[in-house]
């Protein structure tokens, strides 16, 4: 792997940190190393211990954050321009082709423990987890630790080490084990690690997790203070995600990399078809026994706006449906979060990124910047009213998509009656419009939260040009002619007499429950020889909180012909799950990954990044679509990151990833 005297030159510079809160006054994922003298001192007592903990947690990514989590702006999402000046947009290079190995972008491998300067949005999870084994190695040191204590603490660094592990299997492939930190003096050779084929790589990782399991608590003991950190839900939670993973087409049999062998002649990608099945059923009894400790609490459950927004009383129910998704990822530590990331402040720029301007006032102390751009491929993927595919419905056989149409009462929740805009907006799906701020649709939200019905009772968002939120200049500007309202709290506000930017915070969701109950379906189908009821189950449980009809019922009364029948087979149901996961966790980042995972991203990611003719004066001409990049994925390497180039001087039995050799 890398030469560990090089990934820490002194025990003095491991971690003494300042104590801190952890919600909602502080965030420990967010405290500053110190240097200290001594190991002995890092653990003298219990206060000196917290503070290395809190450390270890600091080595966390930074998930939700667009300038460095790549599944914010590295896939077919989301559209922002390289001028943008608020804000850092590097990672569109995955897009964009400026992957290389050299400086990586989202660079998590480093080889050194002060390599910055090529951080590139990363971090150095490797560092993470050293200071993760020493914090285990000394955990017995602090004399005024309670017992019940030192376990739970160190449960939360056994899942924080299986964590920083899992991040690099699922951006690297096969990787390296840190299972103990070696001795400053071992023999090199003993320093230069190989990568581990993927079944040990998932096997190690799941056994670090399940032993973190036994540790941990089933709910944080003080939610005031633990919000964020490990749980026994999450802990398993997480396991079923890994074992997902592996289960996967990019890791399970992938033929494409049956030549990938390491310099002991070792597979590191399974070829072993038999098992294929088998590991499909190892997800779903992870999956199984992660949702019966998550039901067991009494606690979490999918998100209802009707229940926990009590103010829904003059509501209607096309608003509430529409909330169900936003607010589920927008509503602090909700009980659909099964984990979160309690960087509480990082999401105030992924708001401002996605608000319009609701007064001309706003324009001038740039309370919006408006540039975070989701894609035409997102917004014709979202399913009609009826709740499957545009292409599939046979209400829009021969519909022309780009056709204008003018709003109706019957439409006055999601489109401003009397106004203009373009069929595609029109008869979608609820998640349709909690997710997307489109010209002349409606935004619950901005102190406007208590009623519906009226003409000024939602906010209009009015993008032509020429409009407030119409084409301005290209920092602010969105150049898809949509935002992500999925991502702004309705809480989120900025008065109209200034330009004073009051941030709902939420926690971004790294885990929520519709997750699970998708990853289930998923697996299920998988090992079924047809799709039952028990898959149909987990994905209508989801389906019908946004207020749509059943899978089978939704095909069968509105699909075209050829395919009513679609979710009875186990493909049909394979690819209805998928577009499922597509809709439900829109602009959340796990697009990025289940593409991967999938096989798709060559097919996805090949594809023009189209959005709409934004600085067209007339309407006419704005509603045409328009190609703003053709993106080239390169399936031999584009589905594994880089390890940069330096790391092979010091450690020449490490393989570089897939297709970058």
């Amino acid at each position: 792997m890398m030469n560990i005297s090089n990934i820490i030159s002194k025990i003095a510079v491991m971690a003494a940190i300042t104590a801190v809160a952890l919600f909602p006054s502080c965030d420990y994922l967010d405290v500053v190393p110190e240097e200290i003298i001594t190991i002995e001192h890092a653990f003298r007592n219990r206060t000196e211990t917290q503070k290395f903990m809190y450390g270890c947690f600091s080595n966390m990514p930074d998930v939700g954050n667009m300038e460095q989590d790549p599944a914010m702006l590295g896939s077919d999402e989301i559209w922002v321009e390289q001028s943008i000046t608020n804000y850092n947009v590097r990672m569109r290079g995955l897009v964009t082709g400026m992957q290389g190995t050299v400086s990586p972008l989202a660079n998590y491998w480093m080889s050194r423990r002060n390599d910055q300067a090529t951080l590139n949005g990363g971090k150095n999870l490797w560092t993470g987890i050293y200071d993760c084994n020493v914090f285990l190695e000394n955990i017995d040191k602090p004399y005024d630790l309670m017992a019940t204590e030192r376990l739970k603490w160190t449960g939360q660094v056994l899942f924080l080490k299986a964590y920083l592990h899992y991040w690099l299997f699922r951006q690297y492939g096969p990787i390296p084990l840190m299972r103990e930190n070696q001795v400053m003096d071992a023999p090199g050779e003993e320093l230069m690690w190989y990568r581990e084929p993927v079944d040990t790589c998932v096997n190690y990782i799941a056994g670090l997790l399940d032993r973190a399991a036994e540790l941990l608590p089933v709910m944080p003991d003080d939610p005031n203070t633990e919000l964020g950190l490990p749980t026994r839900c999450i802990a398993l939670a997480l396991k079923a995600e890994l074992y997902v993973l592996a289960a996967s087409p990019l890791f399970n049999c992938n033929e494409d990399l049956a030549y990938y062998k390491d310099k002991l002649d070792r597979q590191l990608f399974p070829q072993d078809k038999d098992q294929e099945t088998a590991r499909w059923q190892r997800a779903a009894d992870a999956l199984k026994a992660a949702l019966d400790e998550i039901h067991a609490t009494d606690f979490y459950r999918l998100y209802n706006f009707r229940i926990d927004y009590n103010n829904v009383t003059n509501l209607s129910d096309a608003t509430v449906h529409s909330m169900q998704v936003r607010s589920a990822v927008t509503e602090p530590w909700n009980n659909e979060i099964i984990w979160g990331n309690s960087r509480l402040t990082r999401n105030s720029i992924l708001q401002r990124a996605n608000s319009i301007y609701f007064d001309d006032r706003h324009l001038v102390g740039g309370a919006g910047e408006r540039n975070y751009g989701p894609t035409l491929t997102v917004v014709e993927q979202f399913y009609t009213k009826n709740g499957i595919p545009i292409e599939d419905d046979e209400e829009w056989v021969g519909k022309d998509h780009w056709a204008l149409r003018t709003a109706l009462s019957a439409d006055k929740y999601y489109i401003r009656e009397g106004q203009q805009t373009i069929e595609l907006n029109f008869d979608r799906e609820p998640r349709f419009y909690g997710a997307l701020t489109f010209d002349r649709g409606r935004i619950f939200g901005n102190s406007r939260i208590t009623k519906d019905a009226g003409a000024d009772d939602l906010w209009t968002a009015e993008m032509r040009v020429g409009n407030r939120n119409g084409w301005d200049i290209a920092q602010r500007s969105t150049h898809t002619g949509y935002l992500a309202k999925k991502l702004v709290s309705f809480r989120s506000s900025v008065p109209n007499e200034n330009t004073t930017w009051t941030n709902g915070n939420y926690s971004f969701p790294i885990i929520r429950l519709a997750d699970l109950y998708l990853l289930y379906a998923e697996a299920l189908n998988e090992v079924k020889p047809v799709p039952d009821d028990e898959v149909y189950f987990y994905i209508d449980t989801v389906r019908t909180r946004s207020g749509l009809e059943k899978v089978k019922d939704s095909w069968q009364q509105y699909a075209v012909a050829e395919k009513k029948n679609y979710p009875d087979s186990k493909e049909g149901m394979r690819e209805i799950i998928r577009r499922e996961r597509m809709n439900e966790f829109a602009f959340e980042g796990i697009r990025f990954w289940d593409m991967r995972r999938w096989k798709k991203a060559k097919d996805l990611m090949n594809l023009p990044i189209r959005g709409l003719s934004v600085q067209k004066s007339r309407i006419a001409e704005y509603y045409r679509e328009t190609v703003i990049f053709q993106p080239v994925f390169d399936e031999k390497k584009d589905y594994f990151f880089p390890v940069r180039e330096k790391a092979f001087e010091v450690n020449t039995n490490l393989l570089q990833s897939p297709g970058w050799q």
